[in-house]
């Protein structure tokens, strides 16, 4: 998503950056199922600091413990008798700054926001690492405004299908890693890796490795800027292959 002149419209010009914000709360197109008390508090998480103050920071620290909470619950609740290790590493992978960025996306919480000038030129309102922190701002908004349950409930609507799809098992674990872990669940030796290929010059060299299974007949072909990130694209390639082999 990229700022778009609708995008310009909601930001406040440059020169008026800083000044206490006294006007109305918006009303952003949030599919959040939640109406606010203090409607400020919405406003506020929405701000990000090029903007003026207040702005979003203290709320998304709220956010990111709560955020963290209720995934926590979530994956406990769901996934009866999964060891501790596995529910960290899930919990870790949904609350990151990917998953956060997607599910903002999903939102279209970048339309909402509000932008000094010069972030929303540097296409602030699609930067990852602004949305994923506003997403927690705001859940940190409607925790202040409404407590843990109105929290929890907006957080498991947001991320719902997210949570649907996570497997504690597997989330977050790297490609060689469920590869090989499957592989053995079969009894299937480990893959073979082989650099097959390099290209570019010495300061971006691009490498092609090999996957190879000869048990079950693949051969997945992966490129990268070394040979670990090569090697883990071939994995992935190679689990898809099995995949749709084993699915038709």
């Amino acid at each position: 998503m990229r700022a778009s002149s609708s995008s310009s419209k909601r930001a406040r010009p440059a020169a008026s950056e800083g000044r206490p914000s006294t006007e109305p709360a918006p009303t952003p197109p949030l599919a959040l199922g939640y109406t606010f008390a203090e409607p400020a508090l919405l406003r506020q998480a929405l701000t990000h600091r090029s903007y003026g103050t207040p702005n979003y920071e203290r709320l998304e620290f709220v956010g990111d413990a709560v955020l963290d909470c209720v995934v926590a619950v979530a994956l406990f609740e769901r996934f009866p008798g999964t060891p501790e290790g596995d529910l960290s590493r899930a919990r870790a992978h949904l609350v990151n700054q990917d998953t956060l960025a997607h599910v903002a996306r999903r939102l279209d919480l970048g339309a909402a926001l509000r932008l000094g000038e010069g972030e929303l030129r540097s296409g602030g309102a699609d930067r990852a690492s602004i949305l994923a922190d506003a997403l927690e701002a705001v859940f940190g908004a409607v925790f202040v405004d409404g407590g843990f349950d109105a929290a929890r409930a907006v957080i498991d609507a947001v991320f719902a299908d997210v949570l649907r799809d996570a497997d504690p098992t597997t989330l977050g674990k790297d490609p060689k890693t469920r590869l090989q872990e499957w592989l053995q669940a079969q009894r299937v030796p480990v893959p073979e890796y082989a650099i097959v290929g390099t290209s570019g010059e010495a300061h971006a060299q691009q490498f092609e490795v090999e996957c190879r299974i000869p048990q079950l007949a693949v051969v997945a072909v992966g490129a990268g800027p070394n040979r670990r990130s090569a090697e883990q694209d071939a994995a992935q390639k190679a689990l898809a292959a099995i995949a749709q082999a084993r699915h038709g």
